[in-house]
């Protein structure tokens, strides 16, 4: 079925117009963003296949030849779906500029979008000024799928570069379960102490996994 042969009411661009971008399914917005379909498959079915079968997630992650080998994505639209969800990326991150961070909720809504899709545990720190504001955050340690190793040395000679007030530890468990590995307990009780010998107080360590996250100073 082409769009033309949809009733008007029923098209995604002219219900948004009526009623408001909020009315429409993910697989609508979907199809507003890529526009048109195929010769044998309308831009709304293609859409709605997209997300019955990958999922929002696992197309947000996916990379630009991923997405180039889904049948009926050719390079513009797997350019259109990157950058739709880079875009995401990018104005959730916006929200979070300036905001003090009060809690695990407020690291894990300002990293989430930093580390989700990742494979491999990615170990950074948060590193704050006196009002809980992020300075900066970085990137010290790249570990496999799943074990991100780290030196106390290398988290604090960047905050004493930054001189941050304080740093929040946070990483991500690829597999998307947050729990903590005996490793994680391990080195998190490590920065902690040498936090406490540098004067350099280590306010969490937040553990990202799939839309959802550990903090071990909550569970202490």
């Amino acid at each position: 079925m082409r769009i033309k042969d949809i009733s008007e009411e029923n098209r995604p661009r002219e219900r948004m117009e009526k009623q408001g971008v909020s009315v429409l399914s993910d697989s609508e917005l979907l199809a507003v963003i890529l526009q048109k379909g195929t010769r044998q498959e309308n831009v709304i079915d293609m859409s709605n296949r997209l997300i019955s079968k990958y999922g929002v997630s696992k197309l947000s992650s996916c990379s630009l030849k991923e997405l180039q080998k889904i049948n009926g994505i050719g390079k513009a639209k797997a350019s259109q779906i990157l950058a739709l969800f880079e875009f995401n990326k990018r104005h959730n991150l916006a929200k979070q500029n300036g905001k003090p961070i009060k809690s695990a909720k407020d690291v894990f809504e300002y990293c989430h979008p930093k580390l989700n899709g990742a494979d491999k545990e990615h170990f950074m720190i948060l590193h704050l000024d006196t009002r809980n504001r992020i300075i900066k955050d970085e990137i010290v340690s790249v570990g496999t799928l799943n074990s991100s190793l780290i030196h106390p040395r290398e988290v604090f000679k960047s905050a004493i570069k930054e001189s941050a007030n304080s740093v929040i530890l946070v990483h991500n468990h690829p597999s998307g379960e947050p729990d903590p590995s005996n490793e994680d307990e391990d080195i998190t009780e490590k920065i902690f102490d040498a936090g406490e010998l540098l004067n350099i107080q280590v306010l969490d360590h937040v553990i990202i996994g799939d839309n959802k996250y550990y903090s071990f100073k909550e569970k202490r």
